[in-house]
């Protein structure tokens, strides 16, 4: 089975919750009340997506979390690379084995290289916006949002 982890799946959460108000900052807690996750959780999530540059994060008063592009600029790959790091569908396709022991004759040897490759394509294929927009009642909530960005200094709620 290929699945992704928990973290990542709560990050789509996260960031499709962002969409609503694109341009806006969030503070953690308020991500975490949006979304119903836990407070620690977002928090090391959103420090994920930060390192990943998925969002920005900023200090101070108007300070809090944005993404760090239009939502129709970050792909898929993007962000489960951020939080579970590179896509690998078989440890031969990440370099993790360098000394595989049955490498020689391998029949697949390579074949993964292909495979894996198909799966990147596709997950970069998508974007946030698209997967906002399919995302059931965010999908309603962000098109019920005016299409103008908020201002730079508008915050949603509080911010830590």
């Amino acid at each position: 089975m290929i699945k992704m982890s928990k973290l990542a799946d709560y990050a789509f959460i996260i960031l499709t919750r962002m969409v609503v108000r694109e341009g806006a900052s969030w503070a953690a807690s308020d991500l975490a009340e949006k979304t119903g996750l836990p407070g620690p959780t977002v928090a090391k999530v959103m420090k994920m997506l930060a390192k990943g540059q998925v969002v920005m994060a900023q200090r101070g008063a108007l300070g809090g979390y944005r993404l760090s592009r239009p939502a129709n600029q970050i792909n898929v790959a993007t962000i489960i690379r951020a939080v579970d790091g590179p896509i690998a569908l078989t440890q031969c396709v990440d370099d993790s084995e360098p000394d595989c022991t049955v490498q020689s004759f391998c029949p697949l040897h390579g074949g993964w290289d292909l495979v894996n490759r198909a799966v990147i394509n596709a997950l970069e294929g998508v974007t946030l916006a698209e997967m906002a927009n399919r995302g059931g009642k965010f999908g309603a909530l962000i098109a019920a949002v005016p299409p103008e960005a908020p201002r730079a200094d508008q915050t949603i709620n509080s911010v830590e």
